[in-house]
């Protein structure tokens, strides 16, 4: 008992001694510092550089230019009402911005407006009309940032188009649109959705858009331009009053028949349109070179990688290292498409021409891809026309300029 007590004595009196002790401490405050741990980043750097591993890099083989009669200047070249280049930053976005800038050009052409659309607002949608098939196809269609002039078109009837200013279809403070995390994220998705065999259209639907809200904001329903309010599909046919169906696109390949409408058999043609009118390559050429000479812009994609295509120099040539300019003709082109030297890479718009002291003729090249940012002329290429023979495989026209060969179609 007594043993008891001295236990419970000693015990208060160490709880008393301990408050004293404490009551005599400051009290500590928190604040917020960056945090670092010097030796780890010491690791971390050291293992980085021993496992990385030397970068070597590979000389890229190109036409040495040096004493060629080349354009210099795009005031060189006669071409037609276009906004100034943009850049489609890093991004899979040159059929949009190619497009979009044909149709402005149209839309000045047919009805004296100069206006600027929107390239991202057709994005947003062609991304939400990719998740819609990739849900109807089990998973099977191609997802990816491509796609075809022709999808703006699909696009604009389904959800209209509105400026640019109304919908820049960046985050505030953005420069450069950037859409690899953005991708990745709605790739990664969908690749969730099919593993687990998920498909509810209205959820996988949503889930993108969601994505999509946050990396580029969303579309507007409605909005005010020149003091009228217009909703998307309104702008473009009561302010632009732009009659889509008046355009169509080519294609010359052999391995479809010609004067056939087809396939055009690429990954970015996704929703596999079959309307491309397919002509002999001589057909092809004598559009391109009498429709710009009448007026018309046209947008054109195709093979971008290449010897003979310089950023720094702005052109794009066929060296005779490759083939000959009398050698080119459909058998060459339709090797190259085959063995897939040219692929379905990249979409510009031609706004204009010129011919050389040989009689060939040149092209004014408008172009959002990062490359035609490097040279004296901003924004522009000039392509030779016997590259856009070989490497070039489609372009959209208004169908007042191909009426005749229209009718030579079954």
């Amino acid at each position: 008992m007594v043993r008891k007590t001295i236990t419970i004595v000693t015990t208060i009196l160490i709880f008393v001694f301990s408050c004293y002790l404490f009551s005599q401490q400051p009290k500590h405050k928190g604040k917020f510092i960056e945090y670092k741990n010097e030796f780890w980043e010491e690791i971390h750097k050291s293992t980085e550089e021993y496992w990385k591993q030397p970068e070597k890099k590979k000389p890229r083989f190109i036409v040495d230019f040096d004493g060629l009669a080349l354009p210099k200047s795009k005031d060189e070249f006669k071409y037609y009402w276009h906004n100034e280049p943009r850049s489609q930053g890093a991004t899979g976005t040159c059929w949009s911005f190619s497009t979009t800038s044909f149709y402005e050009s149209e839309i000045y052409r047919l009805t004296g407006k100069k206006v600027k659309l929107s390239e991202m607002f057709t994005v947003y949608w062609e991304y939400v009309e990719k998740a819609r098939y990739f849900v109807e196809t089990r998973g099977e269609s191609f997802f990816g940032e491509g796609s075809e002039p022709n999808a703006v078109r699909r696009i604009w009837k389904k959800y209209g188009i509105v400026p640019l200013d109304v919908y820049q279809g960046k985050l505030p403070g953005q420069k450069f649109y950037d859409h690899t995390k953005m991708f990745n994220e709605m790739s990664e998705f969908l690749k969730s959705v099919k593993n687990n065999k998920y498909w509810n259209e209205e959820f996988v639907v949503n889930t993108i858009k969601s994505i999509l809200n946050r990396y580029m904001g969303e579309p507007p329903q409605n909005f005010v331009f020149e003091n009228k309010t217009y909703t998307p599909k309104s702008f473009l046919s009561d302010y632009l009053k732009l009659n889509l169906d008046d355009y169509v696109d080519f294609m010359s390949l052999l391995e479809k028949p010609y004067y056939s409408k087809v396939k055009f058999d690429v990954q970015d043609n996704w929703w596999h349109d079959s309307t491309y009118y397919n002509i002999p390559l001589d057909v092809f050429m004598e559009v391109i070179k009498n429709s710009i000479k009448k007026g018309s812009t046209l947008v054109i994609g195709g093979d971008v990688s290449e010897p003979g295509i310089v950023s720094h120099q702005e052109v794009a040539i066929v060296p005779t290292f490759d083939i000959p300019s009398e050698y080119i003709d459909e058998n060459a082109r339709q090797m190259r498409f085959s063995n897939n030297t040219t692929a379905d890479d990249h979409g510009v718009h031609l706004v204009g021409y010129k011919v050389d002291t040989t009689g060939k003729m040149w092209f004014l090249i408008k172009d959002s891809g990062s490359g035609s940012f490097n040279g004296n002329n901003k924004g522009y290429y000039f392509y030779h026309e016997d590259y856009v023979k070989l490497k070039m495989l489609t372009y959209t026209i208004h169908k007042e300029f191909v009426r005749d060969i229209i009718r030579e179609f079954k």
